[in-house]
């Protein structure tokens, strides 16, 4: 009689702890669906709100990189006199105060651009400094026109970045 009511009460017990193992496992399905599902619009939602932000930096770091293209930037900033070392510190100078400027923009873009960016900028300040140590070279008006004759001849560091820049912003627009 003993084994009769445990095999009853197994039969009665089994199948109710079947059932509660599958509402289990489906409440907990719906659980995980339901955390994935608000993650998902919490990120559509900053993304709504950080891409305008992250485009204004890309923005506003190709903007740095043309005003330090050494053409333009020679064009902009004119020699005070004719000493070739106060030119080289007063083109620097803008070039750092440029970059300071615009120092916040790197986490609003990946570390490889920002690399390329800090790259480019001190690619040209050593082309300004090497440029300055040549002899041959006697004022601020002849170191003007040999950078300008260099960069003819050569791909400007700053060309190589923007590029970088550009197929950046197109991965991030899709």
């Amino acid at each position: 009689m003993n084994t009769d009511k445990l095999l009853e009460l197994a039969f009665y017990t089994l199948p109710a702890l079947i059932t509660g193992g599958v509402a289990y496992y489906f409440f907990q399905m719906f659980v995980q669906n339901e955390e994935k599902k608000r993650h998902f619009l919490l990120m559509r939602e900053n993304q709504k709100h950080s891409l305008p932000l992250r485009l204004q930096a890309y923005e506003r770091l190709a903007l740095f990189l043309e005003r330090i293209n050494p053409a333009k930037l020679l064009i902009r900033v004119a020699p005070l006199n004719d000493d070739k070392v106060a030119y080289q510190n007063l083109l620097i100078h803008h070039i750092e105060q440029e970059y300071e400027h615009n120092l916040a923009q790197q986490i609003y873009i990946s570390d490889d651009c920002w690399t390329m960016i800090i790259t480019a900028k001190n690619t040209i300040i050593q082309h300004i400094r090497k440029t300055t140590l040549d002899a041959s070279i006697p004022d601020a008006d002849k170191l003007r026109e040999t950078i300008l004759s260099t960069l003819l001849q050569d791909e400007t560091a700053t060309n190589v970045a923007l590029t970088y820049l550009k197929s950046e912003v197109s991965q991030v627009l899709g």
